[in-house]
């Protein structure tokens, strides 16, 4: 039986070149001559969605937003939330505060002003806001954000905190309003905190490791998971440039099966947007 706890089911809309592994495997960081893929990918997610009657968070960048405008639209048409993948996927790491303001602000109005929708939420490129970076919460609360989720409390040789707290808590305030932090998902485990919220953990492990994880928390906690995925995971067809094999193994591998497994996990647990998790309105 499925729990009666209800998960936030979230997509980084970005193209495949502005994965982090990506950019580190090819060396360098300029989209030059790259092929855009994002508005196919995202319509798979769509149909993936709409088959399982599911609605999710699409956290986009700004620059795809002005690239692909019409894709923003049918998004917010066909019902799911609109949020903020920042604006050019720099992390908030290598940014001053002032960068990051302009960043999050054109970003916020760029999707804003397509969709028609306010935009709550936002996800830091890389879950780059780490314990040195936690001036960047004042900023998003300042520009009018409910919530963030840039935070995996996991050990990760690129990012996560695994001391960070597991579930959504406030970690800013003001006279304007709060602003709540919603990791992404974890179970706890032998004094360990495991990733089951979705990313290359799922495309490159079992499917029923994750949909376990999510069902224990539910059951066991009671508390929802955050859960996330980019639509370039869905396309084994994008371009293969020659980089390091470890590269390649942790792009690549399982994009065959994502979809596949995606529909096994939308059967098997409850999930909607992060906003309606969240118990936001506005």
């Amino acid at each position: 039986m499925i729990s009666t706890v209800v998960n936030a089911l979230t997509v980084d809309v970005e193209e495949y070149y502005h994965a982090g592994i990506y950019r580190e495997g090819i060396g360098r960081t300029c989209a030059c001559g790259l092929e855009s893929r994002v508005e196919a990918s995202v319509e798979r997610v769509l149909r993936l969605f709409s088959d399982h009657e599911v609605r999710a968070t699409f956290f986009v960048l700004g620059e795809v937003a002005r690239a692909a405008p019409a894709l923003v639209r049918k998004i917010a048409g066909e019902g799911h939330e609109l949020a903020s993948h920042g604006d050019r996927h720099e992390l908030v790491s290598a940014q001053r505060p002032d960068e990051f303001r302009q960043d999050v602000r054109r970003a916020k109005a760029t999707v804003e002003d397509l969709s028609g929708r306010s935009v709550l939420g936002y996800r830091a490129a890389n879950f780059s806001i780490g314990r040195n970076e936690t001036w960047a919460y004042d900023v998003l609360l300042e520009e009018g954000f409910r919530y963030d989720s840039s935070v995996y409390p996991i050990l990760h040789d690129r990012y996560g905190d695994r001391e960070a707290p597991r579930f959504p808590h406030a970690v800013r305030a003001n006279g304007h309003g709060s602003l709540l932090e919603f990791p992404i998902g974890t179970t706890r485990v032998w004094g360990m905190n495991l990733p089951i919220g979705g990313g290359g953990y799922f495309r490159l492990l079992p499917v029923g490791l994750s949909r376990h994880g999510i069902r224990r928390v539910n059951r066991r906690e009671g508390r929802p998971v955050m859960f996330f995925f980019h639509p370039w995971e869905l396309d084994p067809e994008q371009p293969r440039p020659w980089m390091p094999w470890r590269n390649r193994v942790r792009h690549y591998v399982g994009m065959e099966r994502e979809e596949a497994k995606l529909g096994t996990l939308l059967r098997s647990c409850r999930f909607t947007t992060a906003r309606e998790v969240l118990g936001l309105e506005g």
